[in-house]
């Protein structure tokens, strides 16, 4: 089995990889950079390493990445500098979501027989529009002001829309998860989780945790269980620290 992690180089991503390997998948990334890849990762005999730019790939370099995975995992994120926040791509996020979304599409039926799991990692401050989600108004007022102020959150919002709408329900081709970690921590080992499907805490003003090594073994999970994705599979799962 053959799993596809882009934005394999961040501080999850990384931990995804290594726990996907850990549990016996084989694992396709593609990094613009190798550096920030442990060696134990660089040199894993189970580890396809493409660098290059997602978004700088031919349609059918794309669709050679995605054929024959049965699963896609985007930790994708803006680095949080100036140009990474206010520079391009301000759609990171979303246009890397919709370029592997219709590269599942267009591969030959005939070597991709299955349905692809779609593994978005977003934020807890993402709101699921299709849920009746409780949102107090202290938080709608700082979400619309971050909304305006800092471009990568509304690209993040827009990544799940994509899959929403394009995606609603079961499909022959791709089912997808949109995984809501709160702040994420940096912990050395995995501890105790709890997953919601709405957020039981105001996002801004009463945030809870989601250890980064937590959400990475929930995010293998849903790789590897059957039982679990078929609970969460079109949902949009809130990850907190117990």
């Amino acid at each position: 089995m053959t799993t596809l992690v882009v934005g394999a180089s961040g501080a999850t991503g990384r931990l995804v990889v290594e726990k996907l390997l850990a549990d016996g998948e084989a694992v396709r990334i593609i990094v613009r950079s190798t550096e920030y890849l442990p060696n134990k990762l660089k040199t894993h005999p189970k580890l396809s390493i493409t660098q290059a730019s997602l978004l700088d790939l031919t349609d059918k370099e794309l669709q050679s990445q995605v054929l024959g995975c049965r699963a896609i995992v985007c930790c994708l994120g803006h680095n949080m500098t100036l140009k990474g926040i206010y520079g391009q791509p301000r759609k990171l996020v979303t246009d890397a979501v919709a370029r592997l979304c219709t590269a599942i599409e267009r591969c030959d039926k005939s070597n991709h027989d299955h349905t692809t799991k779609f593994i978005l990692m977003s934020s807890s401050g993402v709101q699921n529009p299709q849920t009746n989600e409780k949102v107090p108004l202290s938080q709608k007022i700082a979400v619309k002001l971050i909304r305006c102020l800092v471009p990568p959150h509304k690209d993040n919002e827009t990544a799940a829309e994509y899959l929403q709408s394009n995606y609603p329900d079961h499909q022959d081709t791709i089912e997808w998860v949109a995984v809501r970690p709160d702040s994420l921590t940096n912990e050395i080992k995995a501890s105790a989780y709890d997953v919601s499907p709405t957020p039981v805490r105001n996002v801004i003003f009463d945030a809870g945790a989601s250890s980064r090594i937590n959400v990475a073994y929930f995010i293998a999970s849903l790789v590897n269980q059957a039982d679990l994705w078929n609970h969460w599979k079109m949902r949009m799962p809130v990850i907190y620290n117990r």
